[in-house]
């Protein structure tokens, strides 16, 4: 293909990167929008609202990629809070095993080092478990990936109109 023709698809690796960055972007914006109304300081609701609506922006742009995706199918149908409360848990700790793993290369203290290697490996036996709940209970479809990117269409959307 030349590089002046349009490309039909993403490429896998690129699909999965927006995969992961509209399910992380998805589950943070309904977290903020819940956590919202409770936020007293008039700044940080500012940061707040300024925060839901650069997200609501991003997963607008990032579904727009979707119908690129390889293999892409478009269904209708409903998540319920148990999938969006498993996948807030699950970028919790994916991200909490990316945090300990580069603060170890920081850690100077042997004794520093050793207690972020204590928790680096607790926060990849968590991200494990709460994995396997969610491939367990069909909550996230990893090995199938047009039903990935339905379900991050319909996560990105629900956030969206909360």
């Amino acid at each position: 293909m030349s590089s002046k023709e349009k490309k039909k698809t993403l490429a896998w690796h690129e699909t999965l990167e927006i995969h992961e960055l509209t399910a992380f972007q998805a589950n943070h914006l309904m977290g903020f929008k819940m956590m919202l109304p409770e936020v007293a300081d008039p700044a940080l609701k500012t940061l707040y609202s300024h925060t839901i609506a650069a997200l609501e922006h991003n997963l607008k742009d990032l579904l727009g990629f979707y119908p690129l995706a390889p293999s892409y199918t478009r269904k209708a149908g409903q998540e319920d809070l148990t999938a969006f409360q498993a996948g807030h848990l699950l970028g919790f700790w994916k991200n909490a095993v990316r945090s300990y793993a580069n603060s170890i290369t920081e850690a100077a203290t042997p004794q520093v080092r050793e207690t972020m290697r204590k928790h680096l490996n607790a926060a990849i036996e968590m991200h494990a478990k709460a994995f396997n709940f969610m491939l367990e209970r069909g909550l996230y479809p990893a090995y199938d990936l047009p039903k990935l990117l339905e379900n991050d269409v319909k996560t990105a959307q629900k956030a969206i109109a909360l």
